[in-house]
């Protein structure tokens, strides 16, 4: 009987062009209302709940990525508008950016560096494979320079995009509980590593609170993903 009902309900549904951009979007709103009854805390993610709630909904109604990818790609279209909107607050404080500029430099190579090596490492003491390997280094930049620097060095763009949002997400759960249990609560650092260890998801939290975070955060994202693509190639050159 409720297979009946379900079928009824959700067949016609389902044809409906903006259905899946519905869903997306609720289960967002769900994952931020979700975050406020627990006061804001970064543990209760909007990104991971709705990822879990869209994720347990396209599998209860066996949709076929392709269908939900053309009922929700309109978000997919706002990504780069989005990440280009981060250039607002880094040209309001363009000249505290330039006057870090050495600092800025420091943190990136060894934030990048760190990224890079540990990933291979964890993966190699693990027992993974060299496949998994390649597709792990470059897991912090942003996802499409991920899976493009994944793709030249020979490891799976699928795996990598998988990995650069779950880290994402991590860093933005972890990030800023852990600076401030390090006594760190300037939002120039708060920003930059958010950039460089979580990419557009970490630091999309920071930019909704803070407009310096969000300045420093846009600097880590366009330098480490620029780096991290000149680094992993020329690391895995001699690996065959």
């Amino acid at each position: 009987m409720s297979n009946n009902v379900f079928q009824h309900v959700w067949i016609p549904l389902s044809a409906t062009p903006l259905l899946w951009l519905a869903v997306t979007l609720g289960a967002y709103v769900f994952g931020l209302v979700i975050q406020k009854w627990f006061s804001g805390s970064a543990l209760a993610s909007p990104v991971l709940i709705s990822i879990a709630v869209v994720s347990a909904i396209v599998l209860l109604t066996r949709t076929t990525y392709q269908s939900y990818f053309a009922g929700a790609q309109f978000i997919n279209f706002l990504l780069g508008p989005a990440t280009i909107a981060l250039a607002v607050p880094l040209a309001k404080n363009i000249d505290l950016v330039r006057h870090n500029l050495h600092s800025i430099g420091i943190a990136l190579i060894a934030g990048s560096l760190t990224s890079i090596i540990s990933g291979v490492l964890i993966v190699w003491v693990l027992g993974g494979t060299k496949d998994v390997a390649l597709s792990m280094a470059p897991k912090s930049v942003t996802t499409p320079i991920a899976m493009a620097v994944s793709i030249e060095i020979g490891g799976v763009p699928a795996l990598t995009a998988a990995l650069a949002i779950l880290g994402g997400i991590l860093a933005a759960i972890l990030g800023q509980e852990m600076l401030h249990r390090l006594n760190i609560r300037d939002w120039r650092a708060h920003g930059l590593a958010a950039g460089v260890a979580g990419s557009g998801v970490a630091a999309a939290q920071v930019a909704a609170r803070n407009e310096l975070g969000a300045a420093f955060a846009a600097v880590g994202i366009g330098l480490n993903g620029l780096l991290t693509a000149i680094i992993v190639p020329l690391m895995f050159l001699f690996w065959k």
